[in-house]
């Protein structure tokens, strides 16, 4: 696929050297020609200067062939703008763009643009290290319904059936990690010691959850 990145910080430089380490092709826009030294001597994309919501630097940059597009420069403004501009004039339906303001990102979520909320993709992340499991999920949709978290196994639930403790707690377990490897759960499959679960549930249905998780099964 080819992706075109505007921005050449430490974000869009590393992203766009990833993309090529996995075989696609990249441009990369920004409005400072220093910042291109980022990429190293060893990027073969195309070095566009200008900037990306500007729609004549954009097809410098091959938009009109793009699969992607990512705006990741350190302005929230621009980001947005050259968002708005790959999704609804050039038709591009992978677009992502970095917001460090957390109330704009989930806006322009809602209007079906991927955003990074910088700041608080941090803060949730010291937060979910700091705080007891449970505390704080490893992801939330952006309505706020669904949420994602991974937690240890109790001892009461080890021995027992996955589908007994889905139908018990009212959430689904999305995935096992089990000694080093992800594990999809079947109908048959049995908790072990030390797995990590994966939970998927309701934000209202969590505190159930973990009553169930801490109480152990109901024996029928």
């Amino acid at each position: 696929m080819h992706v075109v990145i505007m921005g050449c910080g430490r974000v869009g430089s590393t992203l766009a050297r990833s993309l090529e380490d996995r075989n696609h092709t990249v441009s990369v826009i920004d409005s400072e020609p220093d910042a291109f030294r980022r990429l190293g001597p060893g990027f073969n994309g195309d070095k566009v200067t200008g900037y990306g919501f500007d729609q004549e630097v954009l097809e410098k940059a091959g938009i009109r062939r793009a699969d992607a597009f990512a705006a990741v420069s350190s302005g929230d403004n621009s980001n947005i703008i050259a968002a708005r501009v790959a999704r609804e004039t050039f038709g591009i339906e992978q677009v992502v763009a970095r917001i460090y303001d957390p109330g704009r990102a989930e806006v322009y979520q809602r209007l079906g643009i991927t955003t990074v909320a910088t700041v608080k993709w941090t803060a949730d992340q010291v937060l979910r290290r700091l705080l007891p499991a449970g505390a704080e999920p490893d992801f939330r949709d952006p309505s706020g319904t669904i949420r994602v978290d991974h937690v240890p196994v109790t001892e009461a639930w080890i021995g027992h059936r996955t589908v007994d403790f889905q139908s018990q707690s009212q959430s689904r377990i999305a995935w096992i990690d089990r000694l080093g490897e992800g594990m999809l759960p079947t109908k048959d499959s049995v908790i072990q010691e030390g797995d990590l679960l994966h939970l998927v549930m309701r934000e209202e249905n969590a505190a159930h959850a973990y009553a169930v998780f801490d109480r152990g099964p109901e024996e029928s």
